[in-house]
């Protein structure tokens, strides 16, 4: 069947699934959003109470730092507290691992070539079946195998490629196939192209990253860029936007990138507009305002907002809810695309608030019957 829109289509590169705690990754579920908390794991509490605005942001996945002993004791009390399964991050020490996955990881994020030897190695996989965690081969550019710096001179998209093999071998040669890999670079081509190459040579569940992208707004848009062409071509299962911010901003980044390309839906999407002399109100902080006010809403629904009535009834007529700038500090609100009723300046933010509030609750109900007639309906 023949899409309505297929300007609008992204075939999804077929990989198979795996399960990272109880969250799919991979296949046919939904492209999960993960970030990295900052506090020091050794202090519990911090680390959950960063572990919490995320989940409130919409975090599908944490990950945590394991770098020494006192982290990995404090793992059992953070994944305990913690909504979303969580991945260890581990680097060179290989019994951080074993001790991050009998603390209860969903998750360990390993390059299997820096942990020492095979025996090594074999030891952490056999943790990880006895725990029932997951993978995540991490390759990077920046700490790339000597022996692939001096065959390819650089990194380059090869390399990171090459070192992905190799470390996806190390684990099917223990028969561990639960896996998926990311070929990470801060450079927007290399990051592309290297996980473009991958994609042709693996099966497993891609995880998405341009490392060290940068701050919140330069981040953002090197990030969008990079993961933004890949995720449009049908490359990736889930993602990190690595920024230097507060972690809740990375997932409320990821999901504004998923959005804008229709592969997930969640909270208000909102469309409005630069602001000109024509605005018949503060466009900017107006925005500014019900996109604090409105980040509670999860449900997905959306919002335009535009100053004025050059754009604003036809922006408003694809939307649930639209505002339009009028004269006299008077403006129409739109409802389901349809011209409804004014509103004055002074009452306009509280307004708008109430109405998505209130058409959340009506979608959300509505949902609810559907889901509930559909349990009703007898079997055949």
């Amino acid at each position: 069947m023949s899409s309505v829109r297929p300007w609008r289509d992204i075939e999804r590169r077929k990989s198979r699934q795996i399960m990272v705690g109880n969250v799919p990754v991979g296949g046919d579920a939904p492209i999960t959003v993960q970030t990295m908390t900052n506090t020091l794991t050794s202090d519990a509490k911090a680390t959950i109470d960063q572990i919490r605005r995320c989940e409130e942001a919409g975090a599908d996945l944490i990950r945590v730092s394991c770098p020494d002993v006192e982290s990995t004791a404090a793992m059992k009390e953070i994944v305990r507290a913690a909504r979303v399964p969580l991945i260890a991050d581990i680097h060179f020490h290989y019994k951080r691992a074993l001790e991050a996955a009998d603390a209860g990881a969903a998750c360990l994020r390993i390059n299997p070539g820096n942990i020492g030897s095979d025996d090594r190695v074999a030891e952490v996989v056999r943790a990880a079946k006895a725990n029932g965690c997951a993978i995540r081969i991490g390759v990077n550019a920046g700490s790339l195998e000597k022996d692939l710096l001096e065959k390819y001179g650089e990194p380059c998209p090869e390399a990171l490629v090459e070192s992905a093999l190799d470390h996806i071998k190390l684990l099917q040669d223990h028969d561990f196939h639960e896996y998926k890999v990311a070929v990470k670079a801060s450079d927007v081509f290399l990051a592309v192209a290297a996980y473009q190459g991958l994609a042709d040579a693996v099966d497993c569940p891609l995880h998405l990253g341009i490392t060290e992208a940068g701050g919140l707004i330069g981040g953002t848009v090197k990030s969008s860029i990079g993961m933004g062409m890949l995720l449009w071509s049908g490359i990736g299962d889930t993602l990190r936007v690595s920024l230097s911010a507060e972690p809740e901003e990375e997932v409320r980044v990821g999901f504004e990138m998923l959005k804008a390309l229709g592969l997930r839906t969640r909270g208000v999407r909102v469309v409005s507009c630069p602001s000109c002399a024509r605005q018949g109100f503060d466009v900017i902080r107006t925005v500014e305002a019900l996109e604090d006010r409105l980040q509670h809403i999860k449900t997905p629904l959306s919002l335009s907002v535009l100053g004025c009535v050059v754009n604003g009834p036809g922006e408003a007529r694809e939307t649930d809810i639209g505002l339009t700038g009028g004269g006299n500090g008077k403006h129409m609100v739109y409802l389901s695309g349809v011209t409804d009723h004014v509103v004055q300046s002074e009452d306009m933010l509280d307004h708008i608030v109430k109405l998505v509030e209130a058409k959340a609750a009506e979608i959300e109900a509505a949902n609810g019957a559907e889901a509930q007639g559909s349990r009703m309906i007898p079997a055949e």
